[in-house]
């Protein structure tokens, strides 16, 4: 198969998917590929009983994967809110993937997503030809989901009108979608779900109904609780990351990540580590998908103009990229921050001294 940039989850991880679907001797559901504590198994990973080791999809609260699995097995959908960065997308993915087999019946919810994008289509020329039909449907990929019986994803659905969210609620209530103009409807076949994505910074922004937040099962995605775990998901991220866009470099070192990870932790707690110093907070989620970048982008400067070596000096302009948002608040945030903590650290001088260069201070 030809190399892609980004493959699926079910392309990515297929052996570990088959792995644990050999060892899986419990009850699935309808249309499941796996059992739910399979499911839970490939997310969080783990040992299988031959040996196998499949690795951690997502790096948090047990608890919190088996009662977002737990809701898929019943009628409700799942809808996974949280700050930026804390891996909502990343997590439905794998839960797709895991349950269906096929993460790809994706609906992206913008400003411009209409209600055809959620419902279905039309294909026009053979509208105008034959009229109302069958084969000039074009289904949607919830309509796919209800047929195939699998499950479907809804990214940042308060970033759609509330009138096109408002279209999900027969779906997930009835778990039917009327074709009034062929005097007929979709029923869903078992297996059928929807996982939805909520960014709580957009509070507001389309607010859901009432109705339609009583057709899911809300479960809040935190950040990283330590920072050892946060350190853990960037390493892992970075390498695969590394690895997929063939970077030249070395694979980052413990020390490096760490200081991002603490930089981003402490700016976006508004503390320092120790708690003894209060900080000003800038406008940006500073999330760990944001460390991630900043440590990938630093692999490619070093494996590409550096002597593949991550340093200081590769890690500068992506944490000032990364901070500074807001060109005049925050750049007094990031200022302050590398005066009153960066300079006062020994072992972070050349970090200190590397972001100056990179500001032009």
């Amino acid at each position: 198969m030809t190399a892609v940039l980004r493959p699926t989850a079910e392309q990515q991880y297929a052996a570990e998917l088959e792995a644990v679907a050999a060892q899986d001797d419990r009850e699935r559901p309808p249309n499941w590929r796996l059992s739910p504590r399979a499911v839970v198994t490939y997310v969080l990973g783990g040992t299988l009983n031959d040996g196998t080791v499949i690795s951690p999809k997502y790096v948090g609260s047990r608890r919190l994967v088996e009662v977002a699995v737990g809701t898929l097995v019943t009628d409700r959908a799942l809808l996974l809110v949280g700050v930026p960065g804390t891996a909502k997308s990343w997590l439905s993915e794998h839960l797709a993937a895991a349950i269906s087999g096929n993460s790809t019946l994706v609906v992206q919810g913008t400003a411009g997503t209409s209600e055809d994008q959620v419902r279905y289509g039309w294909n026009y020329a053979r509208l105008i030809a034959e009229g109302p039909s069958e084969n000039a449907l074009v289904p949607s990929p919830v309509m796919k989901g209800m047929q195939q019986g699998a499950v479907v994803r809804v990214e940042e659905l308060t970033r759609m009108p509330s009138e096109v969210q408002d279209s999900f609620i027969t779906v997930l209530s009835e778990k039917s979608l009327p074709v009034p103009e062929l005097n007929s409807q979709i029923q869903a076949v078992p297996g059928f779900t929807v996982i939805a994505t909520a960014n709580d910074r957009d509070r507001g922004v389309n607010q859901m109904s009432s109705a339609l937040a009583r057709r899911f099962n809300t479960v809040v995605l935190p950040p990283p609780a330590t920072e050892d775990a946060e350190v853990e998901i960037v390493i892992t991220r970075a390498q695969q990351l590394g690895k997929a866009l063939q970077l030249p470099a070395e694979p980052p070192a413990l020390d490096e990540v760490r200081r991002v990870v603490r930089i981003f932790r402490e700016l976006r707690n508004g503390s320092t580590v120790d708690g003894r110093t209060q900080l000003k907070k800038p406008s940006g989620s500073l999330s760990t998908a944001e460390a991630i970048s900043v440590i990938a982008n630093g692999m490619a400067l070093a494996g590409h103009f550096g002597d593949g070596t991550l340093g200081a000096d590769e890690l500068a302009s992506g944490l000032i990229g990364s901070v500074i948002k807001d060109r005049v608040s925050d750049a007094t945030v990031w200022q302050e921050y590398l005066e009153t903590v960066l300079k006062e650290r020994a072992e972070w001088r050349d970090l200190y001294r590397a972001c100056l260069d990179a500001s032009g201070d």
